[in-house]
C-alpha cells in the first residue's frame, strides 16, 4: 500500500532554537504509568498541539513542563535548562517565561480586569505605572481595552479567556501553555480564541503547546500535533500530513468526526468476502488531491465506479482529500486495476469491504 505523495510545505528549520525538549520523560503514580517515555521538542514560533483523550497523559505533561510536577526520570529542557530536579527556587524564575491559559479562565474576581491582567508583574515587582502601562497594551491585543476597570462577573466566557491570555502574556514568555482552554466554550467563541491565539503567535513569534482533547482545535491552528496515548506519543506530524494520513489507530478514532466517513447505511451492509461493488477509501494530499484523478480514471477505465462520498479540506494551504467509491464486481480484473491506478497517482487505497445490496 503506497504512502500519501506529498508536497513540500515551509517547516521548522532544524536549527531553529529549541524552546522545549523532553526526552524520555516518565512520571508514575503509584503502579499506573501517566507518562511512560515521551520525547517531544517544541521550537521557537512554533504552535503544537498535544491531542488525547481523557487519562491519555496530558495533564500530567503540562505539569511537568511548568515545573507542578516532578519527572521520575529523563529530562525536561527549556530554553536549554533541564528543569528536572529543580527546587521550588530555582524553578520560579522559569516559571515567568512560560505564561500559562486555564479552561475555566482562574481570574480573580475582586480585581478588575487591568489587575489581573498586570497581577503577574506586581508578584514581579514592577511599578504601578509599569503594570498599567503594560496592561493596555496586552488589553489592547487582545481587543478589551474597553472593559479594563470591569470586573470578570460583567465579562462573557470569550472576554474571560481573552482576560486570561492577556495574563499569561504580561511577563513578555516565551512559552504559552494552553490546557483545554477553549474547552468550556462554544463554537462561535472557541473559533475566535484560536484565530487570537494565532495572531497572537505571528505577531509575538510566541511559541505556543496547546493541550487539547478536540482535533478541530489543532486542525485550526497548529504546526504540528503529537498525540498522546496511555502517556507515550504514538504519532507525530505536521498537522495536514497527519489528517491525511492518520496511523495509530487512537489517531484515526480522533480524527472520525472531522473526517469524512463511510455512511452508516453502507458500513452496516459490507461483506468482507463479496458482493456486487468493492468499496474502497481513496485518501490523497497535495497535489494528488488538486488533479483530474476520478476524470483520468473515467476515462481510462470507463464505468469503472462510482463516487458514494468524501471531500476535499484545506489544511495548513494543502489539499487534504478522502473520498470513497464503489467499484462493480461483475468484471474480476476491475477491481484491482482500479487500485492500481489510483495508487499509481500517488492515493493510499483501502479495500473496505464489498456492498452486497447495491444492484
Amino acid at each position: 500500500m503506497n504512502s500519501v505523495v506529498s508536497a513540500p510545505v515551509s517547516v521548522a528549520l532544524p536549527q531553529a532554537e529549541e524552546i522545549v525538549r523532553l526526552t524520555d520523560v516518565k512520571r508514575r503514580f503509584g503502579t499506573t504509568p501517566a507518562l511512560d517515555g515521551v520525547s517531544l521538542t517544541v521550537r521557537k514560533g512554533e504552535i503544537v498541539g498535544i491531542i488525547g483523550r481523557s487519562g491519555a497523559g496530558k495533564s500530567t505533561l503540562i505539569r511537568c513542563l511548568n515545573g507542578l510536577e516532578q519527572a521520575d526520570s529523563g529530562e525536561i529542557h527549556i530554553e536549554g535548562r533541564n528543569i528536572t530536579g529543580l527546587s521550588e527556587k530555582e524553578l520560579q524564575p522559569l516559571r515567568r517565561r512560560i505564561g500559562m491559559i486555564f479552561q475555566h479562565f482562574n481570574l480573580l474576581s475582586a480585581k478588575t480586569v487591568e489587575e489581573n491582567v498586570a497581577l503577574p508583574l506586581k508578584i514581579e515587582g514592577l511599578s504601578k505605572a509599569e503594570r498599567l502601562k503594560r496592561a493596555a497594551e496586552l488589553l489592547d491585543l487582545v481587543g478589551l481595552s474597553d472593559k479594563a476597570k470591569a470586573y470578570p462577573s460583567s465579562l462573557s466566557g470569550g472576554q474571560k479567556q481573552r482576560v486570561g491570555i492577556a495574563r499569561a502574556l504580561a511577563a513578555r514568555p516565551a512559552l504559552l501553555l494552553s490546557d483545554e482552554a477553549t474547552s468550556a466554550l462554544d463554537p462561535e467563541t472557541t473559533r475566535s480564541i484560536l484565530v487570537l491565539l494565532k495572531d497572537i503567535n505571528r505577531k509575538l513569534g510566541l511559541t505556543i503547546l496547546l493541550i487539547t482533547h478536540e482535533m478541530e482545535v489543532v486542525r485550526s491552528v497548529a504546526d504540528r500535533v503529537a498525540v498522546i496515548d496511555a502517556g507515550r506519543i504514538v504519532e507525530e506530524g505536521q498537522v495536514w500530513s497527519v489528517f491525511a494520513d492518520p496511523q495509530a489507530p487512537i489517531t484515526q478514532s480522533l480524527l472520525s468526526g472531522i473526517r469524512p466517513q463511510l455512511p452508516d447505511t453502507i458500513a452496516a451492509r459490507l461483506s468482507p468476502v463479496s458482493g456486487a461493488e468493492q468499496i474502497l477509501s481513496i485518501d490523497m494530499a497535495g497535489p494528488a488531491a488538486q488533479g483530474t484523478l476520478f476524470a483520468d480514471l473515467s476515462q481510462a477505465l470507463p464505468q469503472s465506479f462510482r463516487l458514494v462520498h468524501g471531500g476535499i479540506d484545506h489544511i495548513q494551504d494543502q489539499p487534504v482529500a478522502r473520498f470513497f467509491i464503489a467499484v462493480p464486481t461483475r468484471d474480476a480484473a476491475l477491481p484491482e486495476q482500479v487500485q492500481n491506478f489510483l495508487e499509481a497517482r500517488g492515493a493510499r487505497v483501502e479495500v473496505l469491504g464489498y456492498d452486497t445490496n447495491h444492484a
